[in-house]
């Protein structure tokens, strides 16, 4: 903490952020433009975007892959775009802090230019929204935000700086106290240790368990906890099934894992899911996607839940024992209070058994020469490709499910970020996990369809040479929703595309890129991709009639 003193809250705002350890802001101009000068003189880079949301997505990937608040900002005119852009921070649990610009009230309710109503806009997609009327009322309100977006289950909050572009908060000056709580630098900032009575119950629920299975959610990622489910699954021999925010949690190789469970999965996991009489929910809040609408687990099998947010015990499955706890610090007390069990060699065997069954069902799919491209094939391609530190990025729809099914991840030092829902976040999210970890490969999975939203981003990445390398699974079309028009005459122009050279595209925007046409090709565009140093484009051409398969239910 920093004395008091005379300062503007341009400077203030710059060195709070210094403070709590920022590096990148993502904005879309005017706002705050004092304060981004303050920002830059400090050591702090700020990334000029080609839209809100896309600013919105950069700090949600910087936050999901630094554990450290993401900063994004815009005017008055583009607060709605970045409300927008928080609903994936919102469903993925970052904490993403925006600040815009609003008019003074004097001006409110009698058609001001170019405004809305922020409040109701923000209230959706955050957990913490206020209006910072004066200077004097910034430090209070910054320092609850750093609090509320880091504490708890991590969630995106709004600051509405009084002006237009915030000038009115930014060009005041007043005596100002620089609080920075370390506590609130990132996330868990806090943990919160579970009852010992309520740990004890879940171990002798446990240990009794015929066919138990360990649920891991995004919890366990937010709090570091995968050394402990692993050595908890190994404790017990039990299998882990993981979300798709935890997918990297265990080793996809291991002999415990099944997979990710839910609607965007392998079937094996929903299968083992499905017939387990004991499912123990680790940090996750058992919503639709992971249950696959609520029938994996089947209504009525037991559960343990461990959860950091008291409103999710409970929520979707009456949890026969509930715990409130940090997932990390909760499975340690667990491991701590568990006693033998005994192995259940049938279950066990059951289980491999049907993992071995969905490998041998795929082997040949990803194995395949055709051309076009199978994704199966892409997918293998790129997990044999994946360097040991590299973090894989994935676009949502059909990106989410090719990469969360067929994409293993082996090695301790890969990780895994994925839209939480938004189609077209992978680009501009990819870029923010780079600027959070500049050191580590970045790899992208999207789309065709979803790269077409935020295409400009590739002149900000080339500009500020954030080099990732974009892998396109590109069937020229938004091929997921071809189902309903599969047997009607002339409905392609309702999912396809036409054809785009997707090289000379990047080349125009100063990247490098590749087009790969035959599946014995992609292992070196992606070598050549990577070695690049720069931002890189690897445009796949494959079959836009190759649908993913539905979840098992």
């Amino acid at each position: 903490m920093l004395a008091m003193a005379k300062m503007t809250g341009s400077r203030f705002l710059a060195e709070t952020f210094k403070g709590y350890g920022v590096t990148h802001v993502f904005f879309v101009p005017a706002i705050a433009k004092t304060g981004l000068w303050e920002m830059k003189k400090l050591g702090i880079q700020p990334v000029l975007t080609h839209g809100e949301k896309a600013a919105a997505y950069m700090a949600d990937g910087y936050a999901r892959a630094s554990h450290k608040p993401g900063i994004c900002m815009a005017q008055s005119v583009g607060a709605a775009n970045l409300a927008a852009g928080l609903q994936d921070a919102y469903l993925g649990l970052a904490p993403v802090i925006a600040i815009t610009g609003t008019r003074s009230s004097f001006d409110k309710y009698r058609h001001a230019y170019q405004e809305v109503e922020h409040a109701p806009l923000f209230q959706a997609v955050t957990k913490f929204d206020a209006t910072v009327s004066t200077v004097e009322e910034l430090p209070a309100l910054m320092h609850q935000a750093f609090r509320q977006a880091t504490s708890g289950a991590p969630a995106p909050v709004h600051l509405d700086f009084m002006g237009t572009n915030g000038f009115v908060v930014m060009n005041g000056e007043a005596d100002l106290e620089v609080m920075v709580d370390e506590r609130f630098s990132h996330y868990p900032a806090l943990r919160p240790e579970p009852e010992p009575e309520r740990v004890k119950e879940a171990a002798g629920m446990l240990l009794k368990a015929k066919r138990p299975v360990i649920v891991a959610g995004g919890g366990v990622t937010s709090s570091g906890a995968q050394k402990e489910v692993v050595e908890l699954a190994e404790m017990l021999s039990v299998p882990v099934a993981t979300s798709l925010n935890a997918k990297g949690a265990i080793a996809d190789e291991h002999p415990l894992s099944v997979g990710v469970v839910g609607s965007y999965s392998r079937w094996c996991a929903n299968r083992v899911v499905a017939e387990a009489d004991l499912v123990l929910f680790v940090g996750s809040h058992t919503g639709s996607q992971v249950t696959n609408e609520w029938r994996i687990p089947r209504p009525g099998t037991s559960v343990i839940q461990i959860d950091i947010n008291p409103a999710d015990l409970g929520r979707t499955y009456p949890a026969r024992v509930a715990i409130l706890g940090d997932a990390k610090v909760t499975l340690r007390q667990l491991i701590d209070n568990m006693g033998t069990r005994k192995e259940a060699t049938e279950w066990s065997k059951r289980v491999q058994q049907t993992v071995d069954l969905w490998r041998k069902e795929v082997e040949p799919l990803a194995g395949s020469n055709e051309a076009p491209t199978r994704p199966e094939r892409l997918c293998k391609e790129l997990a044999d490709f994946l360097p040991s530190d590299a973090i894989l990025v994935s676009d949502t729809g059909h990106a989410g499910i090719w990469t969360g099914t067929m994409v293993d991840l082996n090695k301790p030092g890969q990780g895994y970020i994925r839209a939480a829902g938004s189609l077209g976040w992978g680009l501009p999210a990819a870029l923010g996990v780079k600027c959070a970890q500049p050191e580590r490969p970045v790899i992208l999975f999207v789309g065709d369809g979803g790269l077409w939203y935020h295409l400009a981003e590739l002149e900000t990445a080339r500009r500020y040479g954030i080099n990732i390398v974009v892998v396109v699974n590109n069937n020229q079309s938004l091929n997921q929703v071809q189902g309903g028009y599969a047997d009607k005459p002339g409905s392609g122009e309702l999912w396809q595309f036409s054809d785009v050279d997707l090289v000379n595209l990047a080349r125009a925007f100063g990247c490098f890129g590749a087009k790969v046409t035959h599946p014995g090709e992609i292992k070196k565009a992606l070598s050549e991709a990577l070695a690049s140093n720069t931002t890189a484009v690897v445009d796949v051409i494959t079959d836009k009639n190759v649908m993913a398969p539905p979840p098992w239910a």
